[in-house]
Parts: structure tokens; C-alpha cells; sequence
């Protein structure tokens, strides 16, 4: 049972809600009905996607996470090596029973789109790919595990991606930047010594720090470019850049700290996920 709890806790599953909303919500705008493809989608992008995309990183981020004193809870569980293999195990075989009937049910498209995001969750960390020690392309990567359950959801609907969808995507994209670079501050030092890169390892935490704030104003910003009541949207992101702000001169050597502030990081987002479905609904009305 021991070895069980902490192959759950290596998914996440307070984040779990990260990736299965953006494919639940953008699914159920388009179709306005909790149908089967719904529920497949949407517990797929809950559970065996987290296990597979924090799984793989638990496994080959063992010796950073050995000398990061947040894994161990809510943040991520310190995987032992007796345990890698059979995450690995477990989070490849946890997808099939999802992945199935979602390419079977699917279009070319909408596959090409799953295959994709499956893509950048394994190469994210796993050996020979690892996109995380890339800067830059870690936060660009990153964004896409939350982004890609939305853009499949259109796909496996079968909708274009008009201009307005596009706009709403590329906030979206940037406000995951921005997560991304912040939550690396925190890890900077433990990623150093364990000879891990990140954006934080390269550009220090002061300026990732900086560059996550301004990837937050950039992603309010291109929402004040949509229709009403989208611009509705746009001030939550001052919320981040307010629990961001004490760190904006903070050093490598204090950046541990900032996991303060990624706490309520934490929560910030299921107060982002209130008003986005909203804001999102009200627009729907308006519109349809």
C-alpha cells in the first residue's frame, strides 16, 4: 500500500484538474453534452496522463529530486529506485484502455494531435529527448502537456481553429511559460547540483523570475484582444504576477523560498479555473 501511495503521489494529483479541464471544458463548448468521448477524454487527461507525464519525470529526475526538500507531498513524491521501473511500467500501460477507443473513435487529425502531445510528455524527461534541460524549450514544452488537451478536444470535434481560438490558445501558451519558468526557480539549486538544466540553471532565478512575470502580462494582455467578456479573463493574471513579485530580485541561493508563493500558486489556478469556465460560459451564451 506504501508503494502504491507514492506511485499516486508521483502523478500530481492535485494537478490532475490542470490537464483534464482545458480538454473537458473546450470539448463540452463544442458539443454541449457529456457524452461518452467526453468522459473517455476527460478521465484520460485526468489520471493516466498525469501518471505518464510525472511518472517519467519522478523516474529520470531521481537525483534532483534527492536534494529537493519539496518531493515528498503534494508536489511530487520522491520516487526510490526499487519504484522506477514499475512507474514506468504502470504508466504505460495505465493510457491503453483510453488511448484505444479515442483513436478508434477519432479522425486522422484528432490522433495526429494525441500522438503529438503524448510525444512531448515523454520527451519532456525521458533519456535521449529530455526537452527539460533545453532553455527555453522546457517552458515551451511544458505549456504544451496543458495546451494539447485543448487543441485535441477541437480536433476530435472536428472544428477549425479560427482566429479567435487561436488567440485564446496563445494566452493559454504563455501563462504555462510562465508557470513552468516559476516553478523551476524554486528547484534551481537542487537541479545545479544534481547536474540538471533547466530555464532557471541557465538564466539564474532573479531573471526567471522576471521572465515569467512579463510571459504573465504578454498572456492578460492577448486577451484584452478578444470579445467580451473574454477581457474578463485577463486580470486574474495579475494575481500571479502579485504572488511572483516579492521574488523579483531573489538569488539562486534564496530561490528555495519562492515555494512560499508556489503554494499559493497552487491554489491560484482552480480560482484561474473558476473564472475562465465563467467568463467562458457567458461568452458561449452570447454568441450561440
Amino acid at each position: 500500500m506504501s508503494s502504491l501511495r507514492t506511485l499516486v503521489v508521483s502523478s500530481r494529483p492535485l494537478s490532475w484538474v490542470n490537464t483534464a479541464f482545458p480538454f473537458g471544458l473546450t470539448y463540452y463548448l463544442y458539443v454541449e453534452d457529456f457524452d461518452v468521448l467526453f468522459l473517455v477524454g476527460s478521465v484520460f487527461f485526468l489520471i493516466p496522463y498525469n501518471v505518464l507525464m510525472y511518472g517519467i519525470n519522478d523516474v529520470f529526475d531521481y537525483e534532483s529530486d534527492l536534494r529537493n526538500p519539496r518531493k515528498g507531498g503534494v508536489e511530487g513524491a520522491l520516487l526510490p529506485p526499487e519504484l522506477h521501473r514499475p512507474m514506468l511500467l504502470v504508466s504505460t500501460i495505465l493510457p491503453l484502455p483510453f488511448l484505444i477507443p479515442l483513436i478508434l473513435w477519432g479522425s486522422l487529425p484528432s490522433t495526429g494531435v494525441l500522438a503529438l502531445s503524448l510525444f512531448f510528455v515523454v520527451a519532456y524527461s525521458a533519456k535521449n529527448f529530455r526537452f527539460k534541460e533545453v532553455p527555453f524549450v522546457d517552458s515551451m514544452t511544458s505549456s504544451l502537456h496543458f495546451v494539447m488537451p485543448a487543441v485535441y478536444a477541437m480536433t476530435l470535434v472536428g472544428v477549425e481553429l479560427t482566429p479567435l481560438a487561436l488567440t485564446l490558445l496563445g494566452s493559454f501558451f504563455f501563462w504555462g511559460m510562465a508557470s513552468h519558468a516559476f516553478g523551476a526557480v524554486q528547484d534551481v539549486v537542487a537541479d545545479r547540483e544534481a547536474g540538471v538544466g533547466s530555464i532557471a540553471t541557465v538564466i539564474g532565478a532573479k531573471g526567471t523570475v522576471r521572465f515569467a512575470i512579463v510571459l504573465y502580462l504578454v498572456a492578460g494582455l492577448v486577451l484584452l484582444a478578444t470579445p467580451w467578456p473574454l477581457p474578463l479573463i485577463a486580470p486574474v493574471a495579475l494575481l500571479y504576477v502579485g504572488a511572483l513579485g516579492p521574488w523579483w530580485s531573489v538569488s539562486d541561493e534564496e530561490a528555495w523560498r519562492a515555494n512560499r508563493s508556489w503554494k499559493w500558486f497552487l491554489g491560484l489556478n482552480f480560482v484561474a479555473g473558476a473564472v475562465v469556465v465563467l467568463v467562458l460560459f457567458e461568452w458561449w451564451q452570447v454568441t450561440s
